[in-house]
């Protein structure tokens, strides 16, 4: 089992930026003078997937990091690592309206995040793309039987396989052996030892010990 998609409702934020804006961006540029460094926001998803307001179908799957070059087309940065995201005809909804994907390459990733060079349709100045820097990316959900999605998993009650409660989670983490399920009482459970799952139930085989760490 794997999740998908990924946290992050933080809303980007956009500081001034020193050179000329006239200037095309390097995609290959160590770091993102763009994008802050938010302790609060989420690592990860491929982080552990999307995450989706209680009241809305529209996961976060994303943001527009910053334009590139002179012709409309932005970095984003995605927060899943489903590929249907960049595809041709991919649609997200955003502040700016809803947003087509025309075209879409990957860039280095930076501190462990997918980067994309993406062109949405009816973009193409740079002055179009620079409007779009710090959007929100949102988009329904994928069908996807066996994947865990993030927004499914939070609240779920995790119980060892005699049925009984170890905790309710709380959020997810990304982990590069295991994408963690953190309890509401602050225990971590790794996804790899849920072995059972349906709605609001998830049924773990959990190592002696673990929780007493």
């Amino acid at each position: 089992m794997s999740t998908s998609s990924t946290d992050g409702p933080e809303r980007p934020g956009d500081p001034d930026r020193p050179d000329d804006p006239d200037r095309p961006d390097d995609p290959d540029r160590p770091d993102d003078p763009d994008r802050p460094d938010d302790p609060d926001r989420p690592d990860d998803p491929d982080r552990p997937g999307e995450t989706a307001e209680a009241d809305s179908p529209l996961l976060d799957v994303g943001w527009v990091a910053r334009p590139h070059g002179l012709r409309g087309h932005v970095v984003v940065e995605l927060w899943t690592n489903r590929s249907e995201r960049t595809a041709i005809g991919a649609r997200f909804d955003s502040p700016a309206g809803p947003l087509e994907v025309t075209h879409a390459s990957p860039l280095p990733a930076v501190g462990g995040k997918e980067r994309w060079l993406v062109s949405f349709s009816g973009i193409g100045t740079r002055e179009q793309a620079d409007a779009l820097r710090g959007t929100m990316l949102r988009a329904t959900p994928i069908s996807d039987p066996e994947a865990m999605w993030v927004h499914e998993l939070i609240g779920a009650e995790v119980v060892d396989p005699d049925g009984s409660l170890v905790g309710v989670v709380q959020a997810v983490e990304a982990n590069p052996a295991s994408d963690l399920l953190v309890l509401a009482d602050g225990h971590l459970v790794p996804l790899r030892f849920i072995t059972h799952r349906q709605p609001g139930r998830l049924v773990a085989e959990l190592p002696p010990g673990l929780l007493d760490l």
